[in-house]
């Protein structure tokens, strides 16, 4: 239930620490989770190894914080979350393992250490991100996902829409397309919705989804959940702009050597950094209507820009 302006519980601010290590603790449990299942798996297959390097790259394993954190707020069973999360992380791994690829951004780090196709080769990492979203649907078909066919079918759908020519690989697509190429903010705006706004509206929906919410209810959540992917994306062009190659663990500022179509490139750092701060507050109302229970949801979208990598 959305609770109305007049009667939102006032939300106590903790130290961002407590947030990280709260971090910490879904990223430990979405690893374990995946790695549990990764043992199940054939030792004998090549692609094992290939598709492991890939998703136990370092990540923060923010996509799966979203979900648990959008979960708290329905009541939903934190291990179905952790589940869930594990297979949007399936997803977003085999997106990094193909954006580094040469025929696409071409770049030979990720997360300070080789990239998929330059620690293998590249057909072998082409094979390791297609197995990572096959394993995806896999993960979120499995009897060990407690929830009806329904249910399950639904977020399948939502999952495949959300990933494929209508969202991140779409996104992808323009991404490149349109690189030296001049564009409008809202075509800017468009492209980054797709290719990472799109991921992160599934982790918000995933809980309407689950609850068997009306259409409405679901939008409000996929929307919330575009603007957070929307954040983050802006954020991240924000660091590759001005932050630490050492900290971020690749070379920054390849964005504007690239011709990228970024807010940064369009508008500058600083005009950027206002709208991202403008963005958060609009998210951050969002969620607010949701009450108490919606605290760690706010300590995600405040973690997005106070982070460096």
């Amino acid at each position: 239930m959305v609770i109305t302006n007049n009667h939102r519980p006032k939300i106590k601010k903790y130290p961002m620490k407590n947030f990280s290590n709260k971090l910490s603790g879904i990223a430990n449990d979405t690893n374990n989770y995946l790695k549990k299942f990764f043992l199940k798996s054939n030792k004998y297959s090549y692609l094992v190894k290939p598709m492991r390097y890939g998703i136990f790259s370092g990540g923060k394993r923010f996509r799966s914080a979203i979900i648990v954190n959008t979960g708290k707020i329905f009541n939903i069973d934190y291990k179905k979350l952790i589940t869930i999360g594990a297979a949007i992380e399936c997803v977003h791994s085999y997106s990094l393992i193909h954006d580094d690829l040469p025929a696409m951004d071409n770049d030979d780090l990720r997360r300070g250490k080789l990239a998929a196709h330059k620690r293998f080769n590249e057909f072998t990492a082409i094979l390791a991100g297609n197995s990572l979203l096959t394993l995806a649907f896999e993960i979120l078909s499995s009897k060990n996902l407690k929830l009806s066919s329904k249910v399950k079918n639904e977020l399948i759908t939502s999952l495949a829409n959300y990933s494929g020519f209508s969202g991140l690989a779409g996104g992808q697509y323009f991404d490149l397309t349109f690189e030296n190429k001049k564009i409008s903010k809202k075509r800017i705006i468009d492209i980054q919705n797709k290719k990472t706004g799109k991921l992160f509206a599934f982790c918000c929906e995933c809980s309407g989804i689950i609850r068997q919410q009306n259409f409405i209810k679901r939008k409000m959540l996929k929307n919330i959940g575009s603007d957070i992917g929307l954040l983050f994306q802006i954020a991240d062009d924000l660091i590759d702009f001005k932050g630490d190659s050492k900290i971020v663990g690749k070379p920054t500022k390849r964005d504007k050597n690239k011709g990228k179509p970024t807010l940064v490139n369009l508008l500058g750092y600083k005009e950027t950094l206002n709208f991202a701060n403008n963005l958060k507050n609009k998210i951050k109302n969002k969620i607010k209507n949701y009450g108490i229970k919606s605290y760690d949801l706010i300590q995600s979208v405040e973690f997005i820009l106070n982070r460096k990598f």
